[in-house]
């Protein structure tokens, strides 16, 4: 492929954001020849967005970066519906008031990401449910059914996968990528949009709606979707023994987001400070060629980066002091994550292995038995050798805090209560 023309393209593609591309010249003639308009949809299936969502999010922000208009499209409407791509089961029903809830939590992420306004390149954010709540379904079904083939529906990879194993999907999720379709055709009458993004598991959606606006209108619009991002190891991205790595504060500490990136796989370093971040390629180029224990710095590097970006610089500087405080001079960081109890509920000692869950060491107290066992419980630095150990108000030092260790990596504080 050679080199695009436009700042927009020519960043995706050296940074790693480029799977697939309806019409990849053309798309490229586009945003070369003047300000484009791009959306990216985000269903409201819980109160804040995970790291998997994180590559959607940085493709807005590389499209803002390169002088076009961001659109961050709320499904309001959508997520009533459930969309099926990469699941192999139906997704939980969500009531209106949880689907607002959950909206609310969302919206304020983007924020750190992307500049809103009025400007020509100024991000704006809007809802499908505007226009899919009052939509008629005999009225979309004579003006827009007649253009989706069921054949080609069927032959989509994310309904493809459910049939081949013989799980159930519903006429109602059959129906999502109908309601994705109509969702661009809207986006570009009412923001002139001409480019949807997302991730590869969206690319049937994608094209379903640049297809409804070439039979509806004759409108040329363009789909471009990232590839799925797996870890070295071959670990899906996000996923980690501590469950799903939150972007919301109160869902995961700054502290802990930055510990998720200080932890990278040597091998995904370079690659992830290409997506993650805004660092220069010919920076990038250097830290990745770093060897040997250099290769710490690099991904404290990454870890900064990433976190300023979410939580702001303040945070990043707070997570990597307490990291040094934690690991290079044996003391506890303030910024661990903490839990309280109170002295009347310590008086007759309780079990370790509770308060390993308390802090969010681990899921439940079943886990925690077994990390005792396995010897890869600490507090304050000395391993636990039993699962009946208990933790008693003496057992904490004056004025300060006990410090739980699970493994060498993930630690928590545990504080007396005023």
């Amino acid at each position: 492929m050679t080199e695009p023309k436009s700042a927009f393209l020519r960043a995706l593609s050296r940074r790693g954001f480029v799977h697939q591309c309806t019409a990849f010249e053309a798309l490229d003639a586009a945003a070369a020849a003047g300000p484009i308009a791009a959306y990216i949809g985000f269903d409201a299936t819980a109160d804040s967005l995970h790291v998997g969502s994180l590559v959607q999010i940085m493709l807005l922000r590389r499209l803002q970066r390169a002088g076009h208009k961001p659109i961050v499209l709320m499904g309001g409407g959508t997520t009533r519906i459930g969309d099926p791509s990469g699941r192999d089961s139906a997704r939980q029903m969500l009531s209106e008031e949880t689907i607002e809830r959950n909206k609310q939590g969302i919206k304020g992420v983007f924020e750190a990401f992307l500049t809103f306004g009025d400007g020509p390149a100024d991000a704006v954010m809007t809802d499908n449910a505007d226009w899919l709540t009052p939509l008629g379904w005999l009225e979309f079904l004579r003006d827009y059914g007649r253009h989706f083939s069921v054949n080609r529906m069927l032959a989509a990879e994310s309904v493809k996968r459910r049939l081949e194993r013989e799980q159930p999907l519903s006429f109602l999720e059959f129906n999502y990528m109908a309601l994705q379709a109509y969702d661009f055709l809207e986006l570009a009458r009412r923001f002139g949009c001409v480019l949807q993004m997302g991730g590869s598991d969206q690319w049937g959606n994608i094209v379903a709606g640049v297809e409804l606006a070439r039979r509806v209108e004759r409108r040329a619009l363009f789909g471009l979707t990232a590839p799925l991002i797996t870890t070295a190891s071959g670990a899906k991205m996000g996923k980690t023994a501590a469950g799903a790595v939150w972007l919301n504060a109160d869902r995961l500490s700054p502290w802990g987001y930055w510990q998720f990136w200080r932890n990278t796989e040597d091998a995904d370093v370079g690659r992830f400070l290409r997506l993650f971040t805004d660092l220069p390629e010919d920076e990038i180029a250097g830290l990745e060629a770093t060897g040997g224990s250099a290769v710490n710095a690099a991904k404290i590097r990454l870890a900064n980066e990433a976190t300023a970006l979410l939580h702001g610089p303040g945070a990043a500087r707070e997570a990597e002091a307490t990291a040094r405080r934690t690991f290079t001079e044996g003391g506890q960081g303030e910024a661990l994550p903490s839990v309280a109890i109170e002295a009347p509920d310590l008086a007759a000692g309780i079990a370790a292995f509770r308060l390993f869950r308390m802090a969010g060491l681990c899921d439940t107290n079943g886990e925690a038995r077994r990390l005792i066992r396995g010897g890869g419980a600490r507090i304050d630095g000395r391993r636990i050798e039993s699962e009946e150990h208990k933790v008693t108000p003496s057992d904490f030092p004056a004025g300060a805090a006990l410090k739980l260790s699970a493994g060498r990596k993930r630690h928590a504080l545990v504080r007396l209560a005023d």
